[in-house]
């Protein structure tokens, strides 16, 4: 099947191959959530089975059912993207998908590194070389173009807007979407801090701090700060049931 065999017709081995494979599967994808992206949709039938969507080392992409041999060549994208696209405003949905996709591109140029070997340094060099390029989620959204004006001022105010704009509608609609805290939660601090002090966050290891918004996957029930699963406190509202990009790619194997 040509779906999981997008990249066993040959194997980086060097941290540059393993980056201009990540660029191509990169371009590939922004292309179908962009430029493609009429056609990408008409492909995404919710009738039909779990779809995922590929991108290829040469710029192309592809939405094909996952590959049949387990495990599979190449870790898989996420399963059954399909599923999601009339349940929600495409743009949403578009972000959705870059953002597995996002978390599936590390998991391919990771795996590579693994497979060859790859020591601390040529990690971190892949790594940073990766983190240089906006995320597909960043480009999809627009965000890419305006990080550097946000990063200021995000520092400058502290998180303050996402604490009064995002509280309450989120914590009504997720009571597993931790917000920021405020005065009126008083009453809610000690228990939080007793659930979530010792919370370690499922993507990148760090501790819950109070200041950070963090989501819990409702199938694992790891929780993760929002910005390591690119989620924000505006995109939580939209989710009725939140699974992390790991029980993600778990889901539906038959």
């Amino acid at each position: 099947m040509e779906g999981g065999g997008g990249g066993a017709q040959y194997n980086p081995r060097t941290v540059e191959e393993v980056f201009r494979d990540f660029k191509g599967r990169r371009a590939g994808m922004i292309k179908a959530l962009t430029t493609d992206v009429e056609e990408f949709y008409q492909q995404c039938d919710p009738e039909k089975e779990n779809l995922c969507l590929y991108g290829f080392p040469n710029e192309q992409w592809e939405v094909n059912l996952p590959a049949e041999e387990v495990p599979p060549e190449l870790p898989e994208p996420a399963l059954g993207i399909n599923f999601a696209r009339d349940g929600m405003q495409e743009k949403d949905w578009l972000s959705l998908v870059a953002v597995h996709s996002d978390a599936w591109l590390l998991s391919v140029a990771f795996y590579f590194g693994a497979r060859f070997g790859f020591d601390k340094a040529d990690r971190k060099r892949l790594f940073n070389m990766i983190n240089d390029l906006p995320t597909i989620f960043e480009v999809v959204t627009g965000a890419a173009k305006k990080q550097t004006k946000e990063k200021s001022s995000v520092s400058n105010h502290s998180s303050n807007k996402s604490k009064s704009n995002s509280k309450t509608e989120s914590q009504e609609k997720h009571p597993k979407a931790l917000q920021p805290k405020d005065e009126e939660e008083e009453g809610l601090e000690d228990e939080d801090e007793d659930e979530h002090g010792e919370t370690l966050c499922g993507a990148c290891g760090e501790n819950y701090a109070s200041d950070e918004f963090w989501i819990c996957c409702d199938v694992c029930e790891k929780w993760f700060h929002g910005k390591c699963v690119k989620i924000t406190p505006a995109r939580a509202e939209h989710i009725k049931q939140y699974k992390c990009p790991s029980c993600s790619n778990k889901r539906a194997r038959p």
